[in-house]
């Protein structure tokens, strides 16, 4: 498989969102993140707009937010590792702390020069994951930055490339299926090497004279709901306060424009959905696989 630019193309939680909802619009890197994992790999450069991570023999690097979100919307846009990015993963990531963590991911799994890259999506509620779902991009995103985002409230997660969904996650507690709503999480992002099993499952090793391999990002943008100190910068409120155009995100869903365009990514694009993996899971398929 190619590139091509070608396209054929419930439970509620009675918190209602009112107008304090923190926007990081055209943000700032030395304002909204922290550099972690680095010794000079992680770089903010030109005057806080764009942040580079990079991977060399001996280290990668990551950085995470300075705020944690209890729901938003959060997007970035990435340019990821070109040429030969075998053997690398870069990870782009919502996570909270602890034993039962809760997780939402994107992982960019490197490939040889000219093969797509695949994107690895997977939600961990209460420290259970298990809910991978992989597809290849169909754009190459080396030669320039895409938009990247994470939509969550508390009906359902949709991760989105360049506003085309590409997953949704729906809250099912009403089945007995964990979803990510108690937990405050941060913002991470890493460059590392994982040839073990990133590409075609490890039998493609990191080329090394390539290195260092670097990512680029800007444009971060969080509409959502910070939590600090215990509580939530998303007050309780009226109904009619999520109706407004800043609070949308709270109650959003797809439309029947975005749900085609989903089901466009899954029949096209779709390399691995947990939920068809019936050797995988020999005692049943997980409770929301046969939900949706």
């Amino acid at each position: 498989m190619s590139y091509s630019s070608s396209s054929k193309f419930p439970l509620l939680m009675p918190l209602m969102v009112a107008c304090l909802i923190m926007a990081a619009s055209g943000s700032n890197f030395h304002n909204d993140f922290d550099i972690t994992w680095r010794d000079g790999r992680g770089k903010i450069v030109n005057n806080g707009e764009v942040l580079t991570l990079s991977l060399d023999k001996q280290s990668g690097s990551g950085f995470q937010s300075k705020n944690e979100y209890l729901f938003g919307k959060i997007d970035m846009q990435l340019k990821l590792v070109p040429g030969n990015s075998a053997g690398t993963v870069t990870a782009y990531y919502l996570s909270s702390k602890g034993t039962t963590w809760d997780e939402i991911d994107f992982e960019f799994l490197g490939n040889l020069s000219g093969d797509p890259y695949i994107l690895h999506t997977n939600v961990f509620s209460q420290g259970k994951g298990n809910r991978e779902q992989q597809v290849y991009l169909w754009f190459d995103p080396t030669t320039d930055f895409h938009t990247y985002s994470i939509l969550w409230n508390p009906q359902r997660i949709i991760f989105s490339v360049d506003d085309t969904p590409i997953r949704e996650f729906k809250n099912m507690e009403s089945i007995g299926v964990p979803f990510p709503k108690n937990q405050p999480m941060r913002i991470y992002s890493s460059l590392w090497n994982a040839d073990d099993w990133a590409t075609r499952g490890g039998l493609v090793k990191t080329d090394w004279t390539q290195a260092p391999f670097t990512a680029s990002y800007r444009n971060f943008n969080a509409d959502a709901c910070v939590w600090s100190n215990g509580a939530s910068s998303c007050k309780s409120n009226a109904p009619s306060s999520s109706t407004s155009t800043n609070n949308a995100w709270f109650s959003q869903e797809m439309d029947s424009a975005k749900q085609q365009r989903l089901q466009w990514v899954q029949q096209n694009y779709m390399i691995y959905n947990y939920c068809t993996d019936a050797k995988r899971f020999p005692q049943g398929l997980p409770s929301e696989c046969k939900m949706s």
